[in-house]
């Protein structure tokens, strides 16, 4: 059983819900294949699948076959599970770019260093070909309005806002796509984020309607913000996958800064370390060392080694020897993919460059930041409201550092 994917799992706390835990326990690599969906509403994934990805990673470690779907047609009706209002409408154009990004992303973290391709599959495939009347006749049928109001993801975007049809076809969508999977390809395990377990219990439904036969799902835990909220792509304030929205530096400094009770949890889920050596490194109790060892690990998976190596050059730079710069090793800092921006000269207000960095909204916003005592200059706090730019703020006459709190760096170069 200790050689068992499902076992595993258990050990490292990354199954919230199991459609069948038994039976799965003594299933091997050559009776399971399995499938997961991304909808492609957005131009980059972001750190809340980072998890599911690394969970598709160790099955792949385990020799399973793994089916990535990217839901071209489903990105059309947007999710509805737990959500407040009705997303957007995507523009085809949009979503088909959307879908190449995603594909790209998925392929780096989940091959990394195979030459083999994962199978990625749109679910345009099929849902081009079927007729409206055909799915209401072979598949709308078996589903009871009563069963799909009930499903918890539903039921409570029912009960606080409403929901129309369209999106509660979405369930139904989903559960086409694991039926034809299971149909034509033999797919009979389906893995998502627990917030989709309403739609993944859906297909395992359909799939027992139709073929009388067993299908499977499981779902892993949700990495949530500060707030205890699952990171979305409709949210602006996001640590994303895609190193020209979260820099390698910015998704570096994500790990090091997390909370200390999240950190060996974080090791067992994220890690391909074994739970004996993630012990031995909490025997020493060093957390910032700890920190530092997830932040490289993780940041390597997603970013590889050479981008990992920038990040970490630049924090150490950033961070620990900021009183050392040189000018050598500000304009390589510059040279890296950070935070950072060039200036005219003109700009002197403090208010005005906290706005251009988009550091803040508006000029009240900035006003704010600086009474919090939120902003500094150099590692100076700046307090006056009105402060301007003066040549001694510009180390060798070319860079500032404006720093927001202690953990968000940015990097000016004037010309």
């Amino acid at each position: 059983m200790k050689n068992n994917i499902i076992y595993d799992l258990y050990k490292r706390k990354l199954i919230k819900q199991i459609s069948n835990k038994n039976l799965l326990y003594n299933i091997n690599n050559k009776n399971i294949k399995i499938y997961c969906g991304f909808d492609p509403t957005y131009k980059s994934l972001h750190i809340g699948h980072l998890l599911l990805l690394i969970t598709l990673k160790r099955f792949i470690k385990y020799k399973y076959k793994i089916t990535i779907i990217l839901g071209e047609i489903t990105a059309y009706i947007g999710d509805p599970s737990f959500k407040k209002k009705n997303r957007k409408q995507i523009e085809k154009k949009k979503i088909n770019d959307f879908k190449k990004k995603i594909k790209k992303q998925i392929n780096y973290i989940l091959n990394n260093n195979n030459k083999k391709k994962i199978n990625i599959i749109s679910n345009k495939k099929w849902f081009k070909k079927i007729k409206l009347i055909n799915f209401l006749n072979k598949i709308a049928k078996h589903f009871k309005i009563k069963y799909l109001l009930n499903k918890n993801s539903i039921k409570q975007r029912n009960k606080k806002y409403g929901i129309n049809f369209k999106e509660i076809t979405y369930n139904l969508l989903q559960s086409y796509d694991f039926y034809l999977l299971f149909k034509k390809y033999n797919i009979n395990l389906q893995i998502g984020g627990s917030d989709q377990w309403g739609n993944i219990t859906s297909g395992i439904y359909l799939i027992k309607k139709i073929f009388n036969k067993q299908s499977y799902g499981l779902t892993i835990p949700l990495i949530t913000n500060k707030k205890g909220k699952k990171f979305g792509k409709s949210k602006t304030n996001n640590i994303w996958l895609d190193k020209n929205k979260t820099t390698p530096f910015e998704f570096y400094q994500f790990w090091l800064n997390i909370k200390d009770d999240k950190l060996y949890i974080y090791f067992k889920q994220l890690t391909f370390l074994s739970i004996k050596q993630i012990k031995k490194i909490f025997k020493k109790n060093n957390i910032n060392k700890n920190k530092k060892i997830l932040a490289k690990y993780i940041t390597k998976i997603v970013h590889g080694k050479k981008e990992t190596k920038k990040a970490i050059f630049v924090s150490k730079y950033y961070f620990i020897k900021f009183n050392y710069l040189t000018l050598k090793i500000l304009n390589k800092l510059y040279k890296l993919n950070i935070p950072k921006i060039k200036l005219k000269n003109k700009y002197k207000e403090i208010k005005k460059i906290l706005i251009k960095l988009k550091i803040s909204n508006s000029k009240s916003h900035a006003h704010n930041l600086i009474i919090n005592k939120s902003i500094n200059i150099n590692k100076q706090l700046i307090n006056d409201t009105n402060f301007k730019i003066t040549k001694k703020n510009k180390l060798f006459n070319k860079y500032t550092i404006i720093s927001k709190g202690k953990k968000n760096f940015y990097l000016i170069y004037w010309i």
